[in-house]
């Protein structure tokens, strides 16, 4: 008995993250709550401070105040620091830093590593995660010096390379994080630029790298060299495509009449502006049209998009688009006849399609339940609820402006939907369930009328 409790009391990779992440928001919390993080000198409430170190660390983008007015350069830096520490993972980080004082790795600390990064095996772990650090910098780098660019034509040079290496950050890690209300005053995004090609596309190149993977990025990088992708690589980047093409068509159809939004622009920009929201609401969170002025329609469309979520090991949340590969891979395989999901001429492991089932169940619980509990809290109608809910969940940072207006315990059940959204339902569940043992023995095979 005693080794039992043993067992389950023991630090597993999955606890090991969720503390770790737990942690990290805690002190988040403490130094964003400090009088120095904000411009006028004032604390912000402990609430606020939670929700937004929760916000930058599970890189979701949610906002209670606007991060260019409220924050002092500390506050900024601290947000920054936040959001980097949740993209790559601290684990990641904390390696790193191990690596570069000729520190040994332990099993238990490469068990960590392959949990954080989604990757399905410890061979070549050590070498991805160089990888990774180098792609993060090298892209946030170039994206920093675009951006920068382009903006020292609209503000000092200081200040561009400034925006130019915060926004890139933010970006590529899909946090959403803007800067530009010390601008304009007020919550704003990319508004400004709704209709200018160039940051469109940095920041749209930006948000699909970050959501991809790196694992993707590296067999990409690769490629030349292998002439092969893996079966994941060519899952993500064909699902990613779909869905990109098919959420912009039809966010395209749905808004093109709507005049607080596209049926003004010339057809060029309504396109521009459809591609940039179906890319970013599937976790970037930046916007260059008011969400909260589309239609209802539109905004369903983007909490399917945000439930569907990123690539596993990205900086992206939902599902992942594995899963809902697997899911339609699945219905297609039941429609036709056919016992096994073939993507690619390779048969997935009974384990893939349990996983995702169980994932999508335990997200679509999560959000449904969130979204109720809300409704009963606020007076407020449901679909943003329902919206914001997602957002959190999906770590996407898309909002209808309702965010600053809820209560403190809304904000508080909200922190808890990032967190698990960040960390995955499936993970939490690993890190709160002791491990079971091997079955032995299988039950005798029953059936019930399934339609």
């Amino acid at each position: 008995m005693a080794k039992t409790n043993q067992k389950s009391g023991a630090l597993t990779p999955a606890k090991v993250l969720s503390y770790g992440f737990g942690i990290i928001i805690i002190l988040g919390t403490f130094l964003l709550s400090l009088g120095p993080a904000s411009a006028d000198g004032k604390p912000m409430s402990l609430i606020d401070a939670l929700f937004t170190a929760t916000s930058a660390t599970c890189v979701t983008g949610l906002a209670v105040v606007d991060t260019g007015t409220h924050f002092s350069l500390f506050g900024q830096v601290v947000l920054l620091l936040l959001v980097q520490i949740g993209g790559l993972g601290f684990m990641v980080i904390g390696t790193l830093i191990a690596l570069a004082f000729n520190r040994r790795i332990s099993l238990r600390d490469r068990l960590v590593l392959q949990e954080a990064m989604n990757y399905n095996s410890m061979e070549n772990l050590l070498t991805l995660l160089r990888r990774v650090i180098q792609y993060s910098l090298a892209i946030e780098g170039i994206g920093a010096l675009l951006l920068a660019a382009r903006w020292a034509v609209d503000m000092p040079l200081g200040q561009a390379l400034y925006f130019g290496l915060f926004h890139s950050i933010s970006i590529f890690n899909n946090a959403g994080f803007d800067l530009f209300g010390s601008i304009h005053g007020k919550f704003s995004g990319l508004a400004e630029y709704a209709g200018d090609p160039y940051v469109n596309i940095v920041v749209m190149v930006l948000i699909f790298l970050g959501g991809i993977g790196f694992i993707v990025i590296s067999d990409l990088l690769h490629y030349r060299h292998t002439r092969k992708l893996t079966l994941h690589s060519k899952v993500v980047l064909s699902m990613s495509g779909i869905l990109i093409v098919a959420g912009a068509l039809l966010i395209l159809l749905l808004e093109m009449r709507n005049p607080a939004t596209l049926q003004s622009e010339s057809f060029g920009d309504k396109l521009l502006g459809s591609f940039f929201h179906s890319i970013s609401s599937r976790s970037g969170g930046v916007t260059t049209l008011s969400v909260a002025e589309m239609e209802h329609s539109t905004q369903f469309l983007l909490i399917l998009l945000m439930f569907i979520g990123a690539a596993p090991g990205s900086t992206g949340g939902g599902i992942k688009v594995t899963v809902f590969a697997v899911l339609l891979g699945a219905m297609y395989a039941m429609l036709r006849g056919r016992e096994d999901i073939v993507f690619f001429r390779r048969r997935l492991s009974k384990e893939s399609i349990m996983r995702a089932i169980t994932q999508t169940w335990l997200a679509l619980i999560l959000v449904v339940l969130t979204g109720m509990i809300l409704s009963t809290l606020e007076d407020r109608e449901f679909l943003p609820l329902l919206f914001e809910t997602t957002s959190a969940f999906a770590t996407a940072g898309l909002s209808l402006d309702l965010t600053p207006r809820l209560t403190d315990i809304s904000k508080v059940i909200l922190c808890i939907v990032m967190f698990l959204g960040r960390i995955g339902p499936v993970t939490l569940a690993y890190a709160i369930t002791p491990k079971s043992e091997k079955e032995l023995y299988k039950y005798p095979e029953g059936k019930i009328t399934i339609g």
